[in-house]
């Protein structure tokens, strides 16, 4: 169900109390939009493993080392598992015999990045990031964020993983590194800033939509509600739909204006918070981003839980999934039935990277590169004990004075190395 207010109806109260209905709002869930995150599984953590491989300048790291990255990107398995699962994503090999395992990507998926790269490139979405990056810093209205901040939104907004040399580095004129005290940790800490206003890109998406269909500019505090889109079997109580048309009819607050002096608890800051909730949206690549992310950007914004808030009030402007391990925001209007209204061109490649890791999916294969999952788990197992047998050995040389002849026979033959994985002790989990 799809409704659409831009009312010019006058709501019968226009001050800043709160009128919202003391009431519970059932939370229901949407198969179509479940279904847009759901598809999107490990998608992210793909991409960030080919970003580490890629800055490789052989292109390809030891299994050991990707290993390290499990904890910042979030992975529920070992990342041998990982990569096992999409094999058609990442290769396993190794170099030489006395190297360990090593990780590269396929050539299909070094394909698609030589093609993402050359989107990125292009000057169209340069200038196209640049924009929405600069709207972003300008919500804050301080025009600037912490850097890991923005890093949180960097997949989002479709920044390049090395976004700061990459590309900001070619926009002195707009953007700036600098350090400064953390207003929530007390710490230093390094921001982004934006070197000045931009009043041309001060304009909301809600208000440029209305100067495209009424063909004049928005007026300061105009009367501009949002499109409500309900799911199938979603009802709202009568005086819950009253509440929600008078509210729709109150002014239009600009996200990119400060209205932090009006009663938190009123109406009419909630219908501000919504405006700039819907505007942070907006500006991403797919539209929606983890609640995390949300409600950490908005405590440094200024809004404390108003956007928890803003989020239950609201289920038929936004829609919080519980797929795939985490909650996620998504912009409803975004969205018909699961795809994309307007596609951005990064979205059609990550589209791509989804077909890729779906065959994996649907087809496991038992080896990969030749070499059998549980082959390389002993490999690896058997490696790391070699490795602290060596060290143990060494150690007790150097008391000793034993030979070094002595020392390599003892502890470098490959029926040491073997019995270092046959002693019953457990396997390292990579």
């Amino acid at each position: 169900m799809m409704v659409s207010l831009y009312s010019t109806k006058l709501p019968h109260q226009l001050n800043q109390a709160r009128t919202f209905i003391a009431c519970r709002i059932k939370w229901v869930s949407d198969p179509y939009l479940d279904t847009v995150v759901s598809k999107e599984k490990n998608l992210k953590q793909v991409i960030s493993f080919k970003n580490q491989l890629i800055s490789s300048p052989s292109k390809s790291l030891p299994l050991s080392t990707l290993s390290l990255l499990k904890p910042y990107f979030n992975l529920s398995t070992t990342a041998l598992n990982f990569f096992h699962k999409y094999y058609t994503v990442f290769s396993q090999f190794q170099p030489s015999p006395s190297l360990p395992f090593h990780i590269k990507l396929t050539p299909q998926a070094f394909s698609l990045h030589k093609e993402e790269q050359l989107i990125l490139k292009s000057q169209p979405l340069r200038d196209d990031t640049i924009k929405r990056l600069a709207k972003f810093l300008m919500l804050s209205g301080a025009k600037r964020l912490p850097l890991h901040i923005v890093d949180r939104f960097k997949y989002d907004l479709g920044l390049p993983h090395d976004y700061i040399t990459a590309l900001l580095s070619d926009y002195p004129e707009y953007f700036n590194v600098c350090e400064d005290k953390d207003c929530l940790t007390n710490n230093d800490s390094f921001f982004l800033e934006l070197v000045s206003w931009k009043d041309e890109l001060a304009v909301s998406e809600m208000e440029k939509r209305v100067s495209l269909e009424d063909l004049r500019n928005v007026k300061r505090g105009e009367r501009i509600g949002f499109p409500l889109n309900f799911p199938d079997g979603f009802d709202l109580k009568k005086k819950v739909r009253d509440w929600v048309f008078e509210w729709q009819g109150l002014p239009y607050i600009s996200p990119y204006e400060n209205a932090f002096h009006l009663n938190p608890n009123g109406d009419q800051a909630e219908k501000w918070t919504v405006t700039v909730l819907h505007e942070l949206l907006w500006l991403l690549v797919s539209k929606k981003t983890e609640k995390e992310n949300v409600l950490r950007l908005g405590d440094y914004l200024g809004f404390g839980n108003r956007f928890t808030k803003a989020l239950v009030h609201h289920p038929g402007i936004f829609y919080v999934s519980n797929k795939i391990r985490t909650q996620t925001v998504v912009l409803r209007e975004a969205y018909r039935k699961g795809f994309l209204v307007h596609k951005h061109p990064l979205m059609g490649m990550r589209f791509r990277y989804i077909r890729l890791m779906s065959i994996a999916k649907k087809k496991r294969r038992k080896s990969v590169g030749g070499v059998s999952h549980s082959q390389l788990q002993r490999q690896v197992s058997s490696t790391k004990k070699g490795i602290e047998r060596n060290a143990k050995y060494k150690s007790r040389e150097e008391e000793n004075g034993s030979s070094e002849s002595e020392f390599e026979d003892v502890g470098s033959s490959d029926s040491n190395l073997e019995g270092a994985n046959n002693d019953g002790t457990r396997k390292m989990k990579m």
